[in-house]
């Protein structure tokens, strides 16, 4: 069990934002760092008066330093996310990522922070050589993305050895879901969900027959809760499904969520693109009772209706 302070880092983003609800709702002493690059206030409108909110960058030392004091737990979600922004703004993307994190653990040491729970990613495998991926499988990435996020699990985890500070790395798999606008660098599904929306083709790199394993942000905010409850665990852990499913499948079940036609267009694969990907969950579930609930049907159905309603406004 956690005490009840915490922050979160990247607090107004996509998942983010669905972590701090579920702590505000909770009853968490919450304080959200967020640059709003990427994030946006509207994601915490329902949480804002309940919580401590500080505009600020985790490669700013001075100021992550300064909000360490008492502080239980760190939900550290701050990133430069996605392997094609990755490759296109390298520098920025090492500079937020690995700086950014050892800012965040020097203050977490120097301040006896009990835990910090940190977002990676399944980019750190790189081009997969077995199916399912376990957390043993031979890690090699193809963009700088993997490799940072790599660099900041590693930070971490000597981190939990060299001090008395726990961690726990989540390896994120592709997780859709509220709050989760249009973005070029982002998951597919927002990508094509918006498409649709505005009956714009969608674009599928390749044939469409690559496979991803897609989760919920709701079992997503689970792992991270639960990661920072449990008892001196530090270690990596794939948050996934464990299903998969091919692109061409989902523009299939989206297609069905909607009356409008839709149009698909295949180009070239792109470059840092894996072919299949599909996570082995049983560390998770077992360190830390990671049991993902929600559905791929019914979790797309309440996004296409989230992002309706947004796209609306």
């Amino acid at each position: 069990m956690i005490n009840k302070k915490v922050i979160v880092t990247g607090g107004a983003g996509f998942i983010g934002s669905n972590l701090v609800q579920y702590l505000v709702a909770n009853n968490y002493e919450v304080t959200v760092v967020d640059n709003l690059l990427t994030g946006h206030l509207s994601n915490l409108e329902s949480t804002y008066d309940n919580l401590n909110f500080i505009k600020g960058d985790i490669r700013d030392f001075e100021l992550i330093d300064q909000l360490m004091k008492d502080i239980d737990t760190i939900f550290h979600l701050a990133a430069s996310v996605g392997n094609k922004r990755s490759i296109d703004f390298p520098l920025e993307d090492a500079q937020i990522n690995v700086i950014g994190t050892l800012n965040v653990l020097e203050a977490a040491r120097k301040y006896n922070v009990r835990k910090i729970v940190t977002s990676s990613s399944a980019g750190i495998f790189g081009e997969l050589k077995m199916i399912p991926i376990n957390e043993n499988h031979p890690i090699d990435p193809d963009t700088p993305y993997g490799s940072t996020k790599l660099c900041q699990e590693k930070l971490c985890l000597s981190y939990s050895k060299l001090y008395n500070l726990e961690a726990v790395c989540l390896r994120y798999f592709n997780v859709y879901g509220q709050n989760q606008r249009f973005d070029a660098y982002g998951n597919v599904i927002p990508i094509f969900v918006y498409n649709i929306i505005h009956d714009i083709p969608i674009k599928i790199f390749g044939d469409g027959e690559q496979t991803r394993d897609f989760v919920h942000v709701n079992d997503v905010v689970m792992a991270n809760v639960n990661a920072a409850s449990s008892h001196k665990i530090s270690g990596a852990f794939n948050i996934a499904s464990g299903e998969s499913i091919s692109i061409n499948e989902l523009v299939s079940i989206l297609s069905s969520l909607t009356d409008k036609k839709v149009s698909v267009s295949y180009l070239n694969k792109r470059p840092g693109d894996v072919m299949h990907s599909l996570a082995d969950i049983s560390l998770a579930k077992k360190n830390i009772n990671f049991t993902p609930s929600t559905k791929l049907l019914e979790g797309l159905r309440e996004y296409f209706t989230w992002a309706s309603d947004f796209y609306k406004k």
